[in-house]
């Protein structure tokens, strides 16, 4: 097995696979009705929605990264109120981090290895520490997304 398909499959074990810490986002995720999603059970926290926006967000952000785009962090870091909290915008904001999945996925199983030494100009970190990066970066979020999922049903 390459790099990249052991990548690819840390990856959909996180998001609906089989982690080492047995919890996944869509599992998670699946289970949050619009209405949690939005409370704010945290005064000057961020809500489970906002959060799931910002690990979009950042997908995105590391994917044009290693893709060879220079990307501009907003001073938000992708921390946006929601506006629209109906089930339908729920369903576009699960339906937008499944996209960023499949993306991602397309993404390692045609990159070229080589590549993984590449640097980020602005941070000088490697694609490859980018990459295994964004997977943290999910990780440390789906821990907060399980807190808050149990603060907002109790």
């Amino acid at each position: 097995m390459n790099e990249s398909h052991r990548i690819q499959t840390l990856f959909t074990d996180l998001y609906h696979g089989h982690p080492w810490l047995d919890v996944t986002l869509q599992d998670t995720l699946s289970q949050i009705t619009p209405e949690q999603a939005a409370q704010r059970p945290i005064k000057n926290g961020n809500t489970i929605w906002e959060i799931v926006n910002h690990i979009i967000s950042w997908r995105e952000n590391v994917l044009k990264r290693v893709q060879g785009e220079v990307i501009q962090t907003p001073s938000n870091n992708y921390i946006v109120k929601i506006e629209d909290d109906s089930d339908e915008a729920w369903r576009q904001t699960l339906d937008a981090l499944e996209t960023t999945q499949k993306e991602w996925l397309y993404f390692l199983s045609t990159f070229n290895e080589a590549d993984f030494i590449n640097e980020y100009p602005v941070n000088k970190l490697t694609y490859y520490q980018h990459i295994h990066g964004i997977i943290q970066h999910d990780a440390y979020h789906l821990g907060q997304i399980v807190l808050l999922a149990k603060m907002v049903k109790y």
